[in-house]
């Protein structure tokens, strides 16, 4: 309908698929603080890097104030592109250490179509780029994502970009 406007409500899912909406703020101090309390996160975002860092940090929580997920990104107005620097899930939905048993899924798709909203806020078209930590994780953004390999630098981890179609698709499931 003409003059509707889309509003990008984020959201994860159940184990039983129902989605619950979320909240994305800016980190804040008492965010890091909790990846330290039990049960601890696989990083400590109160270290010197992670604080220091000019990237843009941002947490993700449930109505009722339950940590969900973390998240850094990268600004690159050279390459018209928003990096994801680094995201991790809370330890119940994290794939590594909770498995099967994740309390929460749809985490990482979340935090790259929030990516893919700092990029077109920024006039860059959704297109970001993101690497992969492990060689599931490779597949994942490619074959779900619809990422495309990109050169590592040095012999690092695998660099994806996300744009276009596959970008849209991504977002679009965001938007009311």
């Amino acid at each position: 309908m003409e003059g509707d406007t889309m509003i990008f409500e984020p959201y994860i899912e159940l184990k039983d698929g129902d989605k619950i909406s979320v909240i994305i703020r800016m980190m804040q101090r008492s965010d890091a603080e909790r990846t330290k309390k039990k049960p601890v996160w696989q990083t400590d975002w109160t270290s010197e890097y992670i604080e220091t860092s000019l990237y843009e940090k941002y947490a993700v929580e449930t109505a009722d104030g339950e940590l969900i997920a973390l998240g850094m990104y990268e600004v690159l107005e050279r390459a018209l592109v928003v990096r994801v620097v680094y995201m991790e899930s809370q330890p119940e939905s994290n794939p590594t250490l909770a498995g099967a048993k994740r309390k929460y899924s749809g985490i990482g798709k979340l935090m790259i179509a929030y990516g893919i909203k700092l990029s077109i806020d920024h006039g860059f078209g959704g297109d970001v780029i993101l690497e992969a930590k492990t060689d599931a994780l490779a597949a994942h953004y490619q074959d779900d994502f619809g990422g495309i390999e990109l050169p590592a630098f040095d012999g690092g981890a695998p660099r994806f970009l996300i744009q276009g179609e596959a970008a849209k698709h991504i977002f679009f499931s965001y938007l009311k």
